[in-house]
């Protein structure tokens, strides 16, 4: 496991839910950018938990498909296929394309913020060994 590849993903998830939260405090939030992000931030650090891990990273934006990984290692993940934190894959492909436009309501734009956050804490709990202050 290389612990700095590890903490670079973690760093570029925290940049993805820095970039949402901040959009989101705007005037006008840009809802689908913010989705995107948070899209972004999950999928780093499922990938964070793969690398901790010594599994060989896809290039994939299906958080399901993700998922299924990190459950095949610790089944403890499970809980993110409950709280449905999968269907944050779509705001990765449909909603960047002019012909799939699409603008999410604020309250589902919170909704996936709090995914993010959902999957942040629990990968977190499960990368023990960092700590917040070396990630800078």
């Amino acid at each position: 496991m290389n612990e700095d590849v590890v903490k670079k993903w973690i760093k570029k998830a925290e940049s993805d839910l820095k970039i949402g939260l901040g959009e989101m405090e705007s005037e006008n939030p840009a809802t689908d950018a913010i989705c995107f992000h948070m899209q972004q931030c999950v999928e780093k650090y499922l990938k964070a938990f793969l690398i901790f891990k010594n599994q060989e990273i896809v290039k994939t934006h299906d958080i399901a498909l993700l998922l299924k990984k990190c459950v095949e290692l610790d089944e403890e993940f499970m809980i993110l296929f409950e709280k449905e934190i999968d269907i944050l894959t779509d705001y990765a492909i449909e909603i960047r394309y002019p012909d799939d436009f699409y603008f999410p309501s604020i309250e589902e734009t919170k909704k996936a913020i709090e995914k993010a956050k959902d999957v942040k804490n629990f990968v977190l709990s499960k990368l023990n060994w960092i700590q917040d202050e070396s990630l800078s």
